[in-house]
């Protein structure tokens, strides 16, 4: 096991940009963070502002956590992590994910089936590009290049731009098993949205599975498990939680549909299925108030560091004993300070 890198999650914008964003990835630097990180799911988008915090900054990792498939084609997110590589002097990282049906299908307009399989396609396309070996083309089904029909002028092409790194690391995240496996198979690490240290068992008989492939890139002593580790400081551990219950809400009952939702199903295999189906039927029934008072002290305390930060210290034992590599956390320049008080 070895020591705990911390990383800083900024997530995705709400309504309006966060104003403290580019104070904190300045701080985290300072602190000795080694990563900041952007998501994005249907407003902001994670590219834009990694770079714009980014500049300010000269050590940390700027890394996607994460880019979502369908909202590029392949070779238009190799061109990204190119550029943003060469702007950064070789600190990006790309994180990548399939999103789910309703994002996918509803707001891009692109089909979701065989999220796998579109997967490893569009990670090979993205490695062919940023090793400018030869012009791309792809046979597979899901991103034909060059692309077949239209008028019949399409021609494999090279990048003009010669990549600052021939391989940039490429982070999947993944919560099913199957995914959890492609991503030590195909990947350089995986983000694991709802990570719990007490629930290791079954991460790693996926985990274990990828790297038993013939074609597995890394093994579990090479490869990054980035765990997002929120943290909410106070001395009520209900009203603590109470910060994080709506976003678990929106999770567990909003980010899916009742016959599809991958976050739902990190739950059920965590061993709350009564709980996340009342949460799921009082969300998508309109309740979502109620349906953030239904989650469970318990679930939140699986998932998340909440609490005094006494009970914090004991809590983190079970994080630094677990196979995570990195924790990223979101909150305040002060909760930033305690994490680095105590791993860093």
């Amino acid at each position: 096991m070895g020591k705990l890198k911390l990383g800083l999650q900024l997530g995705y914008w709400g309504a309006q940009p966060p104003p403290d964003a580019a104070a904190l990835a300045l701080e985290a630097e300072r602190l000795g963070y080694d990563s900041v990180w952007t998501a994005e799911a249907y407003g902001s988008d994670a590219l834009t502002p990694l770079a714009w915090w980014g500049a300010a900054t000269t050590k940390v990792r700027l890394g996607t956590a994460l880019c979502q498939l369908s909202a590029r084609t392949p070779t238009a997110m190799a061109m990204a992590a190119m550029t943003l590589d060469h702007l950064s002097q070789g600190r990006f990282v790309l994180g990548l994910g399939v999103s789910g049906p309703q994002v996918v299908e509803g707001w891009y307009g692109q089909p979701f089936p065989k999220p796998l399989a579109r997967t490893r396609e569009y990670v090979s396309i993205v490695r062919q590009v940023l090793a400018r070996q030869a012009p791309v083309t792809n046979d597979g089904p899901h991103y034909p290049l060059p692309y077949p029909g239209g008028m019949g002028l399409g021609k494999p092409l090279k990048a003009i731009v010669h990549p600052l790194r021939a391989e940039i690391p490429i982070v999947l995240g993944a919560e099913g098993p199957k995914n959890v496996a492609l991503a030590a198979e195909i990947a350089d690490g995986w983000f694991p949205i709802f990570f719990s240290p007490h629930h290791m068992g079954e991460f790693k008989d996926a985990l274990d599975e990828g790297f038993a492939r013939p074609t597995a890139r890394r093994t579990a002593e090479d490869f990054e498990v980035i765990a997002f580790c929120p943290v909410v400081v106070h001395d009520d551990v209900e009203k603590a939680a109470d910060t994080y219950r709506p976003m678990l809400a929106l999770y567990i009952g909003g980010m899916g549909a009742r016959e599809m939702n991958f976050h739902f199903d990190v739950f059920v295999r965590m061993g709350f299925e009564s709980e996340a189906h009342k949460i799921q039927d009082l969300y998508l029934d309109g309740h979502k108030e109620d349906a953030a008072a239904a989650v469970p002290t318990a679930m939140v305390e699986k998932i998340a560091l909440i609490g005094p930060r006494a009970k914090i210290v004991d809590d983190l034992a079970a994080w630094q004993e677990s196979f995570a590599t990195s924790l990223l956390v979101a909150g305040n320049a002060a909760t930033l300070r305690m994490m680095a008080e105590l791993l860093l």
